[in-house]
């Protein structure tokens, strides 16, 4: 698909879906976090359950398989680098740094995916993408107040480098399963993806404190583990191979800010002027790059 084609109306479908459900999810791991429960182990955990949950639906459904030689680079991509590798940055991350601007930083793809589609895709972006992904980045500048950043602190800059190595690894599985498209359905790749994410996920695990698991953290891990996270993922895979990098860069955007907004109202992160001035940028921005031509 060209980057200057109008994005397909299942597409924005599946990419809506993915903003609403991912954009809760951050303020209920932040919440688990805070009742006590490790950081490592939950990203650990969800992904356990999400590969457990999505392997027995296909099994009931008879169409749990082996993925076959097209469907690796994709299977790799996401459960290395779109699961484990932003699992691993993201959550560690939320030690340091509150939920909102955690959802912000890890999902600020657009960075990456605008070089990484005209240098390695190929793909042209028109002058109405180009400004959405300037809505989208001048949102995340003004949501993340970097102005009000103590850069000093050795903990936060810690915090910030690994919410850009959470974003860089999912701007580069959506490169790759933009360039190696799977011969399976995604969703039959997802319990194969969150396998190789927990399989990677473990060793890392191991050396972190595991935490205290009352019922205020078990119960987000397993919403987001067994509902939120698997069926989360698909959309976010579907939009992926339905959709342009750059709009489906500047959709991730829309769940952060959601996430921003909830963790305001939930948990007591400062709710001011600039977040909604930011979360305004932000969905304009999805507005303009989803309406370019007629949907179909």
């Amino acid at each position: 698909m060209s980057e200057a084609a109008a994005p397909s109306r299942a597409g924005l479908m599946y990419l809506t879906a993915a903003a609403l459900l991912l954009g809760t999810a951050w303020p209920l791991t932040r919440f688990a976090l805070m009742q006590g429960g490790g950081s490592a182990w939950f990203a650990l955990g969800r992904a356990a359950f999400s590969a457990v949950f999505t392997g027995l639906l296909l099994l009931v459904l008879g169409r749990l398989c082996w993925p076959g030689r097209r469907d690796i680079p994709a299977v790799l991509a996401i459960g290395l680098l779109q699961l484990a590798g932003f699992f691993a940055f993201s959550h560690a991350a939320l030690d340091w740094v509150p939920a909102g601007r955690t959802a912000l930083l890890a999902n600020c793809t657009i960075v990456f995916t605008v070089p990484l589609s005209l240098v390695v895709l190929g793909e042209s972006i028109s002058r109405r993408r180009w400004a959405a992904a300037a809505l989208g980045v001048a949102g995340i500048a003004v949501l993340m107040g970097p102005w009000s950043i103590d850069w000093h602190a050795p903990h936060i800059l810690i915090g910030h480098a690994e919410l850009m190595g959470a974003s860089l690894c999912w701007a580069l599985a959506m490169l790759v399963v933009r360039r190696f498209p799977p011969a399976r359905s995604m969703f039959e790749l997802l319990p194969w993806s969150f396998a190789l994410a927990t399989m990677a996920l473990l060793p890392l695990t191991l050396g972190h404190p595991v935490g205290v698991w009352p019922p205020g953290a078990f119960v987000p891990l397993l919403l987001i583990g067994l509902v939120i996270g698997p069926l989360g993922t698909w959309c976010i895979m579907q939009a992926q191979v339905m959709l342009p990098l750059v709009v489906a860069s500047v959709g991730f955007l829309s769940g952060p800010a959601l996430g921003v907004i909830l963790a305001s109202l939930f948990l007591g992160e400062a709710l001011g002027v600039d977040i909604l001035l930011g979360a305004g940028l932000i969905l304009l921005a999805a507005g303009v790059a989803a309406t370019e031509g007629s949907t179909a």
